[in-house]
């Protein structure tokens, strides 16, 4: 009984998966680099998610993916008739549900303003670079990792050269009887060097008091006012009592 034990556990240590053990241990550790790479934009940017979710995403999808590459060598090849065969498109499948939950926990909705889109399509990135390690297409796990990096860095960047519209979240409290119509308030606006976004106009009523909540774009690069002079023409608009101004970011 002892013998057939120390067989099987001999089984681990044979030529063969010690150098399988060497070649996942090597990609995993490839993997985490690289999630390490594109995190640090995160971590640099101050996000919730950074250095440490990206290199685990990565390295977790690698790991799970390198895996199918060897399923006879699984249990030290002492199940081959059971683990013949694993399909290695729902591993992957099975990532990238994963990561998606991972992604939406990053997306935060305040008011019209939203947040963590580019956190959420990162970690959805990562998870591919992953992928790409544990299948072997390191050239293209390499190029995918430096390639989000660079864009994430200076997107941005590449975004102020072109043209663009950038939009303003706003939310009007009114006091009861306020006198102010729609068109009013476009045309405040559009004094302003914005105009009132499409489909985003809402009004709440409670207790004779109504609340609206529009998104204003920019009608140029250069042309919206500042949120500072923004707000000085909302506190001269008759009946409002309070407002609350931000950029519409993701």
């Amino acid at each position: 009984m002892f013998d057939a034990i120390n067989n099987a556990l001999l089984g681990y240590w044979t030529a063969d998966e010690i150098a399988i053990n060497v070649n996942i241990f090597l990609n995993i550790a490839g993997a985490l680099l690289l999630g390490l790479m594109v995190g640090y934009e995160r971590s640099y940017r101050g996000r919730a998610a950074g250095m440490r979710t990206y290199g685990l995403v990565c390295m977790a999808s690698c790991a799970l993916t390198v895996i199918t590459a060897t399923p006879n060598h699984w249990y030290a090849g002492h199940l081959p008739a059971v683990i013949n065969a694993v399909d290695p498109g729902r591993i992957i499948q099975g990532i990238t549900t994963g990561v998606g939950f991972l992604g939406a926990g990053v997306i935060m909705r305040d008011g019209l303003n939203i947040s963590g889109l580019t956190t959420a399509a990162s970690i959805w990135t990562v998870a591919a670079i992953g992928v790409l390690v544990g299948v072997g297409f390191y050239s293209a796990a390499i190029l995918l990792a430096v390639l989000s990096t660079f864009f994430m860095m200076w997107g941005a960047k590449i975004e102020s050269f072109l043209p663009s519209r950038h939009a303003v979240a706003v939310n009007l409290h009114f006091k009861k009887d306020a006198d102010l119509s729609e068109k009013d308030l476009s045309k405040l606006i559009h004094s302003q060097g914005y105009e009132v976004a499409k489909g985003s106009f809402s009004i709440t009523q409670r207790g004779g008091e109504s609340e609206w909540r529009f998104v204003a774009v920019s009608m140029g690069k250069r042309k919206g006012a500042s949120l500072a002079k923004l707000g000085e023409s909302l506190t001269r608009a008759p009946g409002v009592q309070d407002f609350q101004i931000a950029h519409a970011r993701n």
